[in-house]
């Protein structure tokens, strides 16, 4: 949450002890809160303590992590604005949808096998991002394919306001078996969070919802580990 949000809820943020969040470009210790219930659709969690994050997209009033989701599926509808949560109950897959199945890394993040221009690369999808980011070791491996990649600085700013350079380069499609995700442009860098999660070595891509929000429809059921995409048109 952020600290406007415990304000409005009149909790102080001195009354339980400060966490370390770590972020995409960097770790802050920060001030928590703790609250007697947190619902969202059919997630409800109760006695929880929740940290204070300097930012959170840009606007927002918090972010939603995966604790609690473990038996959950959250159906996200791009073209009505929609997100639902709801318990997964072995719901059989929506007509037009397409099944990929995901592992878990550290017991949270959702990580898919994806080729792009015939590399094999490491995809987590993040729903919390906004933009896609990627490691050098997949640069480097898309320089050894295509020699010559030209691209433009960027900077990249997380939730604890750390700021990382980058740069942006424009990358073959990423292939999903038969679905076909075209980003004009994603940013490379040397990114805090690949470190933390010993991606350093490998192609890696996080993708965000620049890239996820180009879906008509996508699906998470983190008790069946798997996506359900569903394509525009």
């Amino acid at each position: 949450m952020t600290a406007l949000v415990a304000l409005a809820l009149g909790i102080p943020l001195d009354q339980s002890p400060p966490v370390m969040l770590r972020g995409v470009t960097g770790s802050a210790t920060v001030p928590t809160i703790k609250v007697n219930n947190l619902s969202v659709g059919e997630l409800d969690m109760v006695a929880t303590v929740l940290p204070i994050v300097p930012d959170a997209l840009g606007g927002a009033e918090g972010i939603l992590g995966y604790e609690g989701l473990s038996n959950k599926r959250i159906f996200i509808d791009f073209r009505h604005d929609k997100i639902t949560i709801s318990y997964s109950r072995d719901d059989r897959t929506g007509l037009g949808f397409i099944k990929v199945p995901f592992k878990s890394l550290r017991g949270q993040l959702i990580v898919v096998g994806v080729m792009i221009d015939q590399i094999r690369v490491k995809a987590i999808i993040d729903t919390g991002g906004q933009t896609t980011i990627a490691n050098l070791a997949l640069r480097d491996a898309l320089a050894r394919h295509r020699r010559q990649l030209k691209g433009t600085p960027d900077q990249i700013v997380g939730a604890t306001k750390d700021i990382q350079e980058g740069e942006v380069i424009p990358m073959p499609a990423i292939d999903f078996g038969s679905i076909q995700i075209k980003d004009s442009g994603v940013t490379f860098g040397d990114l805090f969070i690949f470190k933390q999660w010993d991606l350093t070595e490998e192609p890696a891509i996080l993708i965000g919802m620049d890239a996820l929000g180009l879906f008509d429809a996508l699906v998470i059921d983190y008790r069946r580990h798997e996506l359900e995409i569903r394509t525009r048109g």
